[in-house]
């Protein structure tokens, strides 16, 4: 009886660590999913134990940076792999974008407003409140062609330290725009909490990830500064209530491929979509990514950074190469 038990509880044991081995090779090799990654393609693991992992962009030379928002820094990833400092007080930069002349524009979470911070000759504040009301926490930004700016404000964290006495309650979360003039437009208030943004291939889409919600947003884009209602562009996996009833599917940052393909980084991995919201599949990671995009001389290579770590899987599609991200 005795060597019964023993037995059963050894095959227990291996049958769990069955169970994790074949996780393990689960988030380490990606399933095929159909022009865009080959089955059995390997995710690699750059570097853990970064301090924050937001706001991935590609530069000229195929390399990529992200924002370390916690320590105020701008990090690069060679093409070899190597890390270093890119850029140092940033007021804590999250979400970035390149206009057509190199500038390198940045919401910010520190004193929050959004600019330019790079190179200095350009380098100003943009936006810094709305009808009075301050920001909560800008997240992320992508600019069109024509140097108009689309960025989500979230709304500050629930860790967020209180604010000073008698300073007024951040706006609403919220989708904004400023124009190439400057001219500031709140595109949409009623997102639980607005986070990635992107725009198709062709501008004619804006997508919105919510955090909170089922599913990514789009809107139509009726003119500079104007939107359309919004629709439920694509359904998101791990979407969940929590015991407090809160709901979250993790929706975070939002990619863009040649094909107008859409990638959201979430709590299920990289969801990809079809330009028409049709889910193509999921490329699990070892932790959930908060932020992806493009990078490398061809731009077919897909990077994903969150929970401290960068990540990258080659890929068969290109990212769009109209902008840098």
């Amino acid at each position: 009886m005795v060597y019964r038990k023993h037995a059963l509880a050894l095959a227990a044991a291996l049958l769990l660590a069955s169970a994790t081995s074949a996780y393990a090779q689960d988030t380490s090799r990606t399933p095929a999913i159909a022009g865009v990654v080959a089955a059995g393609t390997p995710v690699e693991l750059i570097k853990d134990g970064f301090n924050g992992t937001e706001g991935p962009l590609v530069l000229p030379d195929g390399s990529l940076i992200f924002t370390e928002t916690p320590a105020n820094r701008i990090t690069r990833i060679a093409p070899d792999g190597s890390t270093s400092t890119y850029l140092d007080n940033t007021n804590g930069a999250n979400g970035l974008a390149f206009n057509a002349d190199g500038d390198l524009y940045a919401v910010q979470v520190q004193d929050a407003r959004v600019g330019i911070i790079q190179p200095a000759s350009s380098a100003r504040t943009l936006a810094v409140r709305y009808e009075g009301e301050s920001f909560g926490r800008p997240n992320d930004l992508v600019l069109d062609r024509k140097g108009g700016v689309y960025f989500t404000d979230s709304g500050p964290n629930a860790n967020a330290p209180a604010r000073p006495a008698g300073q007024p309650a951040p706006a609403k979360p919220a989708v904004y725009y400023i124009s190439p003039e400057g001219a500031l437009t709140r595109l949409a208030n009623d997102i639980e909490r607005p986070n990635g943004i992107q725009l198709s291939p062709d501008e004619n889409t804006l997508y919105v990830a919510n955090t909170a919600g089922e599913y990514v947003l789009a809107y139509d884009i009726t003119g500079e500064g104007k939107v359309g209602p919004r629709r439920n562009f694509a359904k998101l996996e791990g979407w969940r209530k929590t015991d407090t009833g809160a709901s979250s599917s993790g929706a975070d940052g939002l990619a863009v491929d040649a094909s107008g393909r859409v990638y959201v980084a979430s709590t299920a991995g990289i969801q990809v979509f079809s330009a028409k919201g049709e889910a193509l599949g999921v490329i699990a990671l070892p932790k959930p990514p908060q932020n992806l995009a493009f990078a490398g001389s061809d731009k077919k290579t897909l990077y994903a950074v969150g929970r401290g770590a960068a990540y990258k899987i080659a890929t068969l599609t290109q990212g769009y190469g109209g902008r840098a991200k």
